[in-house]
């Protein structure tokens, strides 16, 4: 079966697998793991912040932000189909008491400076104010989007401007800055917190990286002890991550793939396909994207359902091009999009 339903289906390697058999540890409660240490130091750097926090996952790092930037009440805006407000189970509200204003970034999900000056809400003696605006790179929704540095710089600018703090859930980061031919920490330098996933195109088996500056990680490490994730001796998954790091010049290969999966998927009937800038192929079947997956399941291809009628594919480290070739064949002798 080829895989391409996400890029978190990937088997740890060899390597990561050794990693953590052999990683010092100690209790990351108190601080005190010094592979987790590493990790973070590691990626406070890539990301051209102060400090960094090792957490289970890139919800729990998005919603940890929301939560240290922002008051009980306030408001938060949003990109209408961002991760952190389409597919965090209304986190925003569940664990920060946040109200979710959401604006339209278009066809790529670009947050601009007057959607943010036209959503931003003045606190008063009857309105809460707005606290936060979230942003997202790559955009996951827009199929993988890679979002430039003046836009995200843009945003920020505006939030500033109007009293806001400003997270960027940056999950596939790694991925834009690939795309872009950029540092990660470019994309990054007008905001006050990132996210980033260390098990999503970098391959490790569990775990993201928040990151900000001294008190912001601080307050944070709080937060993460009451959302319940606060680790022992992390070091056995923070060693996997160490190694994903590595992972980071490989990327291209990933959007090399997907690339031509587009373009293999674009020639078969009855099959509309968005070219792709990373790692992630959106299409739409002109009939049932439910029976098109069905179809490809057959044929031994895994997809996953995008909403609208859309279908997506995910390459990642766990599939070659001989497989994204065999993936192109499989689904074009079962017909396609037709049926």
């Amino acid at each position: 079966m080829i895989d391409l339903r996400s890029d978190t289906v990937t088997k740890p390697s060899p390597e990561m697998r050794s990693a953590a058999a052999e990683a010092d540890v100690g209790d990351d409660v108190y601080a005190e793991d010094p592979t987790v240490n590493e990790l973070e130091a590691r990626v406070a750097g890539l990301l051209g912040m102060d400090a960094a926090l090792f957490v289970p996952s890139g919800t729990m790092g998005n919603q940890i932000a929301a939560r240290v930037h922002t008051e009980r009440g306030q408001e938060v805006i949003v990109e209408r189909e961002s991760h952190v407000y389409k597919w965090e189970l209304g986190g925003l509200a569940q664990h920060a008491s946040l109200q979710a204003r959401t604006v339209d970034g278009g066809e790529r999900g670009v947050v601009t400076p007057e959607a943010i000056r036209s959503a931003v809400v003045e606190a008063d003696d009857h309105r809460p104010g707005t606290g936060l605006v979230c942003l997202e790179n790559t955009h996951n929704s827009k199929g993988g989007r890679a979002i430039a540095a003046d836009a995200i710089d843009a945003a920020a600018r505006a939030a500033d401007e109007e009293g806001c703090a400003t997270h960027l859930d940056g999950a596939r980061l790694f991925n834009a800055a690939t795309a872009l031919d950029t540092e990660p920490a470019r994309l990054t330098e007008g905001v006050d917190s990132v996210t980033c996933c260390l098990s999503k195109g970098l391959g490790a088996p569990v775990g993201s990286v928040l990151a900000g500056d001294e008190a912001f990680i601080e307050a944070a490490r709080r937060v993460r002890k009451l959302f319940g994730g606060g680790m022992r001796q992390a070091g056995l998954v923070a060693a996997p991550g160490l190694v994903a790091l590595e992972n980071r010049e490989r990327l291209a290969t990933d959007h090399d793939n997907a690339a031509r999966l587009a373009e293999g998927l674009a020639e078969l009937e009855g099959l509309a396909v968005e070219p792709p800038e990373t790692n992630i192929v959106l299409c739409e079947p002109d009939r049932s994207a439910e029976a098109f997956l069905e179809r490809c399941e057959a044929a031994g291809v895994l997809g996953v359902p995008f909403g609208e009628g859309r279908v997506r594919f995910c390459t990642h480290l766990g599939v070659d091009r001989d497989d994204v070739e065999a993936a192109i064949d499989r689904i074009g002798s079962h017909g396609g999009a037709g049926g």
